[in-house]
């Protein structure tokens, strides 16, 4: 039934607004006609018309709100809260008195903005914290100079300057006139983490509140004046072609303006598709449905599953592959032996599944481009929007909201440029949205990998290591350059195993498929991870060694060391009982390194259940310890569900997974106690919103093993079946 255009046009948010005021009871009634302002609060991507700048990130104005820029995307993971958090530490502002704004896409002025890799606190604590500092000093040199007194007289706390004798102060907004005015210092005094107020501490996130009073803005949520809405049925193979369409019956849905074909960058290719722009989201989807698109598939293979993953097992037994890294001679080793473990291990592709589907908004205005969405690289959207819609850079403006989930995904460039090539035609600002078919069904994914891991065991150790990859390789969607190995080809693994093993080797058996595949949530070691550990644990058993004993035998480091022995008393590993299946890994990306135990049991009902998982992580210095369990608890999650619960299969080119009820989450009673630790040090910042997956789902198969003495080698496999 398609949309009458008389539709009373009250939003999802306004309704969810009125509903739960309307629950509160008759005595707030009074308050509901509020609701129309209340709706338009945003999270711009622009401060106040009179605030002063002093650096890219402070801005304060007359009256002293200081408005704190997060140049990182917010996508759950805590940049939103992290940024301002460091930022005001240094600044000596109350983190709940400050205006926290996304920051407009601009390279030349924040960097790097791509939320990636898990570094938005790893590559920029100490910029954000001299920034802050810098910001600081400027304002005790113009209050030193308003009262004509030594600057080293005066300090700032809480938004304002004091000086010492005379108990005279001013608050920001009195100062920053003048202070915009006077060169930034290059080398301000940082406080020593004693000293800390803000950092350090669990305090709780800014955007906690908005997200539950209905005033952050999503991109999904985002309108702006005269904005039309479309869908777009995109080609299900990629590689393919539009060969023609009849779009009579789109046409007759009601409120239906548009229907023409569109071409959007993927990598180094185009896709293709129709495109319905209509007077809503609803009209725009109904005429998608109602189109009748033949495709050309022709010039490319239409792969299985089966067939991906037989091809993948066929190469890692006839070739050796491009060498990635090479320590020793593992090969004589393993050539000469008498006994080797020679085993394959298999992880299937998987889908971002965001809750929040893509989406993005454009207004292209001839001369200029302007973009609203929930984007995770902004910078790399206005470089690329610059070049394909032939812009100068500066004219393309890129305006991050709120992300429901990113995990990768929207850090690609796909949906910000279809959306700028339908504005373009329909000359009028449009919202392109994804239906859960469309993001699930396109891609791009995770690749299924499969490795071939081969080693000795001598003595009690581990005397050849090697491993030999068999999956798609993401850079070779962007570059044709096909000589050298996947760089991520030992992600996951960690680096003293170099050092102390003596003979080890990590090589790329190159694979491709016509399938699009991309970064996941913490990249190859998600699929790295449960290789490399669980084939460590095989070794252990083979070695008669305990497992974690067998790690500490060639983790040596102090840092390690302390980390490990963490985790084997807050897991009581020592203390095992009968009929408990214990399991443990531990990986490394992103500068941070994560070991996790996993217990599981044989219940009343005779299935395997997991009772209890531990965590500890050493990242470093760390902004809110809070933050880090949160993203190690959500990690977990993930990794329960890629390794039990859901993958992406595909037959004749098409994928099978089309929504939720195929492509199952794990559900709340699913999700056994989880316990996080964090190590205290003075190393350097690592990445925290990745490193928690990688080790949860070989963690999980070596309990099984240790439990059952079943070995699981490929994921997902059914739990309740073990």
């Amino acid at each position: 039934m398609s949309q009458p255009n008389n539709t009373n046009t009250t939003s999802r948010r306004d309704f969810l607004k009125i509903s739960g005021i309307a629950g509160t009871g008759l005595c707030l009634a009074f308050f509901m006609p509020g609701l129309a302002s209340a709706a338009n609060i945003v999270n711009t991507s622009d401060g106040q018309m009179d605030d002063i700048e002093l650096n890219a990130w402070v801005h304060i104005n007359t009256s002293g709100k200081v408005t704190i820029f997060c140049h990182r995307a917010e996508m759950g993971q805590g940049a939103y809260q992290a940024v301002p958090q460091i930022v005001a530490e240094e600044l000596e502002v109350n983190l709940d008195e400050i205006n926290i704004v996304f920051a407009k896409g601009n390279s030349k002025k924040y960097g790097s903005q791509v939320t990636g890799g898990s570094s938005t606190v790893r590559t920029s604590y100490k910029n954000l914290l001299n920034l802050g500092a810098a910001a600081r000093e400027m304002l005790i040199v113009a209050a030193a100079t308003k009262w004509n007194v030594p600057a080293s007289e005066c300090h700032a706390e809480a938004g304002q300057v004091m000086h010492h004798k005379s108990g005279k102060k001013f608050h920001y907004g009195e100062l920053v006139l003048d202070a915009s005015k006077l060169e930034t210092p290059k080398n301000p005094k940082l406080k020593l983490r004693s000293e800390y107020k803000l950092i350090g501490k669990p305090l709780h996130r800014q955007d906690t509140p908005l997200k539950t009073n209905g005033a952050a803005i999503f991109g999904i949520d985002k309108k702006i004046p005269g904005m039309l809405y479309a869908a777009v049925e995109r080609n299900p193979r990629m590689r393919g072609k539009v060969k023609s369409f009849d779009d009579t019956a789109a046409y007759n849905v009601p409120g239906v303006k548009n229907v023409f074909k569109v071409r959007m960058t993927v990598y180094n290719m185009y896709r293709e598709g129709v495109a319905v722009v209509a007077e809503s989201t609803w009209a725009a989807m109904q005429g998608k449905k109602a189109l009748k698109v033949e495709w050309d598939d022709s010039g490319f293979e239409h792969l299985n599953s089966a067939e991906i993953f037989k091809r993948q097992d066929q190469a890692l037994k006839t070739k050796e592959g491009l060498s990635f890294r090479k320590v020793g001679d593992p090969d004589s080793i393993i050539k000469k032996a008498a006994k080797k473990l020679d085993v394959v291990y298999q992880t299937p592709y998987q889908s971002h599944s965001c809750m929040e589907p893509l989406n993005c908004i454009a207004h292209y205005q001839g001369d200029k481009l302007e973009i609203w969405g929930p984007i995770q690289g902004p910078d790399w959207v206005q470089g690329h929007l610059s070049k394909e819609m032939g812009l100068p850079k500066e004219n393309v403006t890129v305006n991050m909201t709120f992300l429901g989930g990113g995990f990768g995904r929207k850090a690609f460039i796909d949906y910000p440029h279809e959306a700028a090539v339908i504005s373009k035609e329909m000359g009028a600002p449009v919202q392109v949205v994804w239906s859960r078919e469309d993001d699930m069904t396109q891609g791009p994914y995770r690749p299924g990998v499969s490795y071939r891991c081969e080693g000795v065991v001598a003595d009690g150790g581990i005397s050849a290591f090697k491993v030999r990859m068999a999956g798609q390789n993401n850079d070779h969607w962007q570059s044709k350059k096909r000589d050298s190995a996947n760089d991520s080809a030992s992600e996951g693994f960690l680096k003293p195993y170099f050092d102390h093993i003596g003979n080890v080797s990590f090589a790329d058996v190159p694979f491709e498929t016509p399938i699009p595949t991309m970064w996941w949530r913490s990249v190859y070691a998600s699929t790295n991870g449960f290789a490399f550990e669980s084939f460590i644990d095989e070794l252990a058993v083979a070695a008669g060694k305990d497992p974690i004993d067998l790690r500490r035998q060639y983790l040596r480091e102090e840092r390690l060391k302390k980390q490990i022995d963490k985790l084997e008393s807050v897991s009581g590993w020592k203390n095992r009982k009968k009929n408990e299946g214990y399991g443990v890994a531990i990986t490394e990306c992103f500068e941070t390194t994560v070991g996790q135990v996993v217990k599981v049991s044989r219940h009343a009902d005779g299935k395997v259940k997991i009772d209890q998982v531990w965590a500890v992580i050493d990242c470093g210095w760390y902004v809110n310890p809070d933050t880090i369990k949160a993203q190690v608890e959500g990690a977990i999650v993930m990794a329960l569900g890629a390794a039990t619960t859901h993958e992406i299969t595909f037959n004749d080119g098409l994928v099978e997974q089309k929504n939720f009820y195929a492509y199952k989450m794990p559900r709340i009673m699913d999700i056994p106690p989880i316990e996080v630790h964090i190590m205290e040090n003075d190393a350097a910042a690592g990445g925290v919103g990745e490193p928690g997956l990688p080790p949860f789902a070989p963690a999980l198969t070596n309990a099984i093993f240790d439990l059952t003495g079943q070995r699981i080698r490929k994921l997902p496999f059914d739990l309740t079946t073990i």
